[in-house]
């Protein structure tokens, strides 16, 4: 791909820092919001539903949109949006317990688990390992993705470049953890829905406009239907995949843990849900356009590469800077979520360990430095063998989605002991394991969800049962009032 002018260079790399040093101070203004630990790790009852919805869009739509989803559209036209669809689906089901998340106050996934279980210090280290190796993974991916992009663009090494993000990213959450990023992240999703937009148009433009690139491309790609162009296994294979990576990712739930009003739990949800939608209207006009204009790309995932060479000076300069808050705002929000893990359910939940508000934001800004170069140090080695990181959707999901769902649904009708949390989530990271060793061709997260759900029943059953409307052990015994629905 050719190199852009040493001036083009030079103004991507000031509008790039120029975004960092504009997160930097917004970080700093909004971290004074941050008064005690609490703030620092969950932002507990803050966010207004607007900052919910916007910041909810700002951290899923990141590297994997800009790459993966325009390669998908390039040779798929339009199902994209299944893609997306599953996301969408993802967010509705969390929605069901939106409402009730927010009233129990949680701070983390595993907070779930120990109040519809019962307190368990192995409960909480497995949901904990499990809770932070999705955020973990999207970490060290992001970095890669970054890497990737600005090399094409700039031509720096990848190395410099994943230090340069590791950098940004660490602005971003230090000052105030949670509540620093969800504000940064409002201000920068607005950006990115802007700049979304004014990219999806321009590349349509440079097609031949609307007629040009339709007439170009494959009826089947562009027309309605075309959002099952894919074909229906693929299909299927995401909704296996997808949905229940979804579920179970921490970075959604903190959202909304950290909703102002109950009633806006729910509502933030569904909005969230359709904002991504934007990300699936960018990708697939601008892998259609990319298709148009050149559709014998070897790998459809360098379509996005491709068209950055095509865009004038101005726009490139500016896509740079989208670029930039696209990746650090879905970077400081996964880093953050993994040291919300490692203090909230490991150093203090697990380990036992306690210290003073001072000292335990002190500690989590020695953890998050630790967390950012580690995942950093990961990207440098692995550039392009990240792929295992994909099973850690996989692991998640099955270890956490039916201990979480499951528990919610059948708390009333039986008494929910750490035992059979434990085993539920011991037996799907062995479903998993078992699957995935056998090569199965559909997701083996499918055969471990399946294999939790299985022994979360079985162990309910042959344990003690519990009258209706009797209260609810794990609630009472924590000292909790028992869960009301309104």
């Amino acid at each position: 791909m050719p190199r852009n002018s040493t001036g083009q260079i030079l103004a991507i790399v000031l509008a790039s820092a120029l975004i960092i040093a504009l997160g930097a101070l917004l970080s700093m203004y909004f971290g004074k919001r941050a008064k005690n630990s609490d703030d620092w790790l969950a932002a507990p009852e803050s966010l207004p539903l607007g900052v919910v919805v916007i910041t909810q869009f700002a951290t899923a739509v990141g590297g994997g949109v800009l790459i993966a989803h325009v390669g998908i559209a390039y040779s798929a036209g339009w199902s994209v949006f299944a893609y997306e669809g599953c996301v969408l689906l993802g967010f509705l089901g969390l929605a069901l317990i939106a409402r009730w998340l927010r009233q129990q106050r949680f701070t983390t996934v595993p907070d779930i688990v120990s109040r519809l279980f019962g307190t368990s210090r192995p409960v909480t280290a497995v949901a904990s390992l499990a809770a932070l190796i999705v955020p973990f993974g999207w970490l060290a991916t992001q970095f890669v993705a970054f890497a990737k992009l600005f090399g094409e663009l700039t031509g720096i090494s990848a190395t410099a470049l994943i230090l340069t993000i590791t950098a940004g990213s660490l602005v971003f959450v230090l000052p105030g953890g949670l509540t620093s990023v969800v504000w940064t992240d409002f201000v920068f999703g607005i950006f990115k829905i802007v700049m979304s937009l004014v990219v999806a148009a321009y590349a349509v433009h440079l097609a031949g406009g609307w007629s040009g690139m339709t007439g170009k491309v494959p009826d089947e790609l562009w027309r309605p239907s075309g959002i099952t162009a894919v074909g229906g296994e693929q299909i299927g294979l995401w909704v296996a995949a997808i949905v229940p990576g979804t579920l179970t990712n921490q970075l959604y739930f903190q959202r909304v843990f950290a909703t102002k009003k109950v009633s806006d739990a729910r509502r933030g949800l569904v909005l969230s849900g359709v904002t991504i939608l934007v990300g699936g209207l960018y990708a697939g006009c601008i892998g259609l356009a990319v298709r148009a204009m050149n559709p014998g790309l070897a790998n459809p995932e360098d379509a996005a590469g491709w068209l950055i060479t095509r865009l004038p000076a101005v726009l490139l300069v500016v896509y740079g800077a989208f670029l930039v808050a696209t990746i650090i705002s879905t970077t400081g929000a996964a880093l953050q979520s993994v040291v919300a893990n490692v203090i909230r359910d490991l150093y203090q939940n697990v380990f036992a360990r306690r210290r003073d508000d001072r000292g335990t934001v002190s500690l989590s800004r020695a953890v998050t430095v630790l967390v950012a170069v580690l995942a950093a140090g990961l990207a440098i080695a692995f550039p392009s063998a990240l792929d295992w990181l994909v099973a850690s959707y996989a692991y998640s999901a099955a270890t956490l989605a039916a201990p979480v769902f499951g528990g919610y649904l059948l708390r009333r009708r039986f008494t929910l002991r750490p035992v059979a949390a434990l085993g539920s989530m011991l037996a799907g990271i062995a479903g998993c394991a078992a699957a995935q060793l056998a090569g199965t061709t559909v997701p083996y997260a499918v055969y471990g969800i399946g294999a939790s759900v299985l022994a979360l029943l079985v162990l309910l059953v042959s344990g003690p049962g519990r009258r209706p409307g009797a209260p609810e052990p794990a609630e009472t015994a924590l000292g909790l009032p028992a869960v009301t629905e309104s």
